[in-house]
C-alpha cells in the first residue's frame, strides 16, 4: 500500500482510482472536495509535503501557464512567475515519485520539457486534451484502450476545438470542468504507477 498525495484537486478523480486499488491517497486543495471525502485534506500543499508520501501526482493550476493563453501572458508576468515557483516547489521536492500534470505550457520553456504527452483517448476515454507530465522516480505510461476520439468542435469564427473544451463562458465552474482529470487517465495512472512502485519496495 501506498500513501498517495493528489496535489491541487477537488474532484477526487485521481485520489479514488488509487483507493480503488488499495492506496491510501489524499487529495489535497485550498478548497473543499466536490464529493467531501473524509480523503480530502484542506491546505495549502506546500505546507503537507513533508508528512511521509510515497508518490504524488500534482495537478497545478494552469490559468498562467498554458499556451492557449499565451496572447495575455504580458498582462501576467508576475502571476506567472508565481505560478512558475508553485511548479518548482512541486517538481523538486524530496517525495520519491512525482507526476507533475498540465496542458501544454511555459513549464517546458521556463523550468524543462515534459517526460511523456499523452491524450486521453490513449485511455479508453474519447476525448483529446493534450497533456504532458513530468515525471521523478515512475516509468512513463503505457497506452491502455486507444480509442477514437470525438469529432472537434468548429466555432463560428472557424476555431477548431476539443468537444469537451467548447463550454460557454455562461457555465458555472467552466474553468474547474475544463482542468479535470478524466478517468480512464486516472485509473492509468493509479494502476501502473502503483503497481511499479510496489514492485520496488518488494524487491
Amino acid at each position: 500500500m501506498l500513501n498517495v498525495l493528489v496535489a491541487c484537486e477537488q474532484s477526487g478523480v485521481v485520489r479514488e482510482a488509487f483507493r480503488s486499488f488499495g492506496h491510501n491517497a489524499f487529495s489535497c486543495d485550498i478548497l473543499d472536495a466536490d464529493d467531501d471525502s473524509p480523503f480530502h485534506i484542506k491546505e495549502d500543499v506546500l505546507k503537507v509535503l513533508n508528512l511521509g508520501w510515497d508518490l504524488m501526482i500534482a495537478h497545478p493550476p494552469c490559468t498562467h501557464l498554458a499556451v492557449s493563453g499565451s496572447r495575455w501572458f504580458y498582462k501576467k508576468e508576475k502571476e506567472q512567475a508565481e505560478a512558475l515557483d508553485f511548479v518548482r516547489a512541486l517538481m523538486y521536492n524530496d517525495i520519491p515519485s512525482i507526476a507533475v500534470e498540465n496542458p501544454v505550457s511555459v513549464i517546458s520553456s521556463k523550468i524543462r520539457k515534459p517526460d511523456q504527452i499523452v491524450q486521453p483517448y490513449f485511455f479508453g476515454d474519447p476525448y483529446e486534451k493534450t497533456t504532458c507530465l513530468w515525471l521523478k522516480g515512475l516509468p512513463k505510461l503505457e497506452v491502455t484502450l486507444k480509442v477514437k476520439p470525438e469529432p472537434r468542435h468548429v466555432t463560428k469564427s472557424g476555431r477548431s476545438l476539443p468537444t469537451w473544451y467548447n463550454i460557454p463562458p455562461s457555465v458555472k465552474d467552466r474553468a474547474k470542468i475544463r482542468s479535470q482529470t478524466f478517468p480512464g487517465f486516472a485509473l492509468a495512472m493509479a494502476q501502473q504507477w502503483g503497481n511499479y512502485l510496489e514492485a520496488q519496495t518488494i524487491v
